[in-house]
């Protein structure tokens, strides 16, 4: 018979391995990322523009405005007005909204009391104990100060409308007067005389 050729042996499959029982190390966890920032907006949206706008309309600083992480730069801003169409010229028609807003203010602070405490301190004299005397009473000067700081802004923002008039004039024995009139300071004056007169009507009440 011829002879055959003998067949391979199949090698041994090693028996898979059994998993050990047991607790499994627990793995570090990762420590949470902190959300990136993102920087201040740059690219132009008529969304943000609108808001500035109405925001400016109301006597809201742009500097102030710019202050918020949501806001883009000041700069940025200036930046809108130079490139976007028909933008400058809504920013100049909000601000000048904005310049009246601020004088109608002026004269609410100048219609409205401010009640404040009022401290005197005296040094005693030969022995005597030093005294603090309190007395309520409303805060005119804050009030001048909030009202003049208003109208001098006025004054620089708005020079035609809030600014200085100066007329020129003369005659034979006077050839040459100049007369330099503030608008500012003539509605500040007409505002702290209505001042006075609420509260000399208040003490009388």
């Amino acid at each position: 018979m011829p002879e055959t050729a003998a067949k391979p042996q199949k090698r041994a499959t090693a028996a898979p391995k059994l998993k050990a029982k047991g607790k499994v190390a627990p793995q570090p966890a990762k420590a949470p990322q902190a959300p990136k920032k993102t920087g201040r907006p740059s690219k132009y949206t008529p969304e943000i523009a609108q808001e500035i706008l109405d925001r400016i309309s109301t006597g809201e600083p742009l500097l102030q405005i710019c202050r918020e992480d949501r806001m883009p730069k000041r700069q940025t801003v200036y930046d809108w007005l130079d490139r976007v169409e028909g933008l400058s010229g809504q920013f100049a028609r909000a601000r000048d909204a904005g310049c009246d807003a601020m004088a109608e203010e002026a004269l609410i602070i100048a219609n409205t009391p401010l009640t404040g405490l009022k401290k005197v301190f005296s040094s005693g004299a030969e022995g005597d104990k030093d005294s603090m005397t309190v007395t309520e009473e409303d805060m005119l000067g804050h009030r001048k100060l909030q009202i003049e700081t208003r109208l001098k802004l006025l004054a620089c923002w708005n020079p035609k409308k809030y600014g200085t008039k100066v007329q020129m004039g003369g005659d034979p024995g006077n050839p040459l007067k100049v007369e330099v009139q503030s608008e500012a300071d003539t509605y500040l004056a007409a505002l702290l005389m209505n001042v006075e007169l609420n509260k000399q009507v208040n003490a009388n009440d």
